[in-house]
């Protein structure tokens, strides 16, 4: 188990910010440092108060790790910041999305502010009330996708997808999304076979990534492989590591442990395709899915491949049955029109005058 205590000295000891937590002195004048809130391998992010501002509210302030010995991998984590905060910008007002506040450069270390969502990750709402139901996934599902189109349609591949991300505002139940340090901006088009890919190192959470971003070649289904992976903790409480995998395909074997509708499982499992070829390719393709399923039985029916008979033209009152169509009251006619030859041909045959040869000559 890491030792918290530990981390926070380091904290407090290493960085800027982490000095003036707890203290009366402001950070750029205006921000009340007020504790920590975590660390990630490229940033550590305070909870503060914008004391400029009415009301003083609170806001996040995420501080570019500054113990980097490798140059380079300073300047990979500084590229990844200004791209975060771009991206935030970019992305606007979106009512899911935290805001962007402020961005600046001090002293060589980088910061960014962002707005402070009140609430809860997926991952504690499940510690502290256990795993979803389908139904409760179906609507997280409904709440988060239309969110996760927006972010694609910005050509931006979140690449970060996970419970802890994923917090639920407390203030008025919103699913916000957190983290964009890890966006990728998708310019470049597969189909562009002139343009040489761009060797970066791994960004992600793994279990959650499939093995198209383990080589640093994230694609838009990228993240909805990560969506389908979270559905599955929050149907089961588990862990994506804590899953066996198909030893020759590579999939999740998740069935061994959920039980969910047909349908919806074969959901789950398209979204949980490693070969990205058999993923869905768009989150609008996902929404459609999901959306077919009230009316699959009706569609089951249409697909038969045997079919119920049609009305025949006996049916003194077809009215009754309801309405027909165009072309089934064309097929119930060419149905009783092939009936009254068949017939025709038959009644022919039994009535054709019978012929016998004699030694005379012949005669009937």
């Amino acid at each position: 188990m890491t030792d918290l205590s530990n981390f926070r000295a380091d904290v407090h000891e290493q960085t800027r910010l982490g000095q003036l937590c707890g203290t009366e002195q402001r950070f750029f004048d205006r921000y009340e440092i007020l504790k920590i809130l975590g660390r990630g391998g490229f940033g550590i992010t305070f909870l503060a108060k914008d004391v400029f501002l009415p009301g003083q509210p609170l806001c996040v302030i995420k501080q570019l790790c500054p113990k980097v010995n490798d140059a380079a991998a300073l300047q990979q984590a500084r590229k990844r910041f200004e791209q975060e905060a771009a991206t935030l910008a970019k992305l606007g007002n979106h009512a899911q999305i935290p805001h962007l506040l402020n961005y600046f450069e001090t002293a060589g270390e980088f910061y960014l502010v962002q707005e402070y969502i009140r609430g809860y990750t997926l991952t504690k709402l499940v510690k502290r009330h256990g795993p979803f139901s389908e139904t409760g996934v179906k609507q997280f599902l409904r709440e988060f996708l239309p969110l996760l189109q927006y972010v694609h349609n910005n050509r931006v591949i979140h690449r970060d997808i996970k419970p802890p991300n994923l917090i639920r505002c407390r203030d008025d139940g919103r699913l916000v999304l957190i983290d964009f340090g890890a966006v990728k901006e998708h310019i470049v088009q597969g189909s562009d076979a002139s343009a040489k890919p761009i060797t970066t190192q791994f960004v992600g959470t793994v279990g959650f990534a499939p093995p198209e971003q383990l080589a640093s070649r994230p694609i838009y289904s990228s993240d909805l492989y990560a969506v389908g992976v979270t559905c599955l903790y929050l149907l089961s409480g588990k862990p994506p590591l804590e899953f066996d995998y198909d030893f020759l395909t590579g999939d999740v074997r998740w069935s061994d442990h959920i039980s969910v509708s047909d349908h919806f499982g074969t959901v789950l499992s398209k979204l949980l395709r490693v070969s990205p070829q058999e993923r869905f390719q768009s989150v609008g393709e996902v929404i459609r899915s999901l959306e077919l399923e009230p009316y699959f039985d009706n569609l089951v029916h249409c697909m038969n491949i045997k079919p119920k008979p049609f009305l025949t033209a006996s049916c003194s009152e077809p009215e009754a049955e309801g309405y027909i169509s165009p072309t089934t009251r064309t097929a119930m006619a060419i149905r009783d029109w092939q009936a009254k030859l068949k017939a025709r041909r038959v009644r022919d045959r039994l009535y054709q005058p019978q012929v016998t040869y004699s030694g005379s000559g012949y005669f009937q």
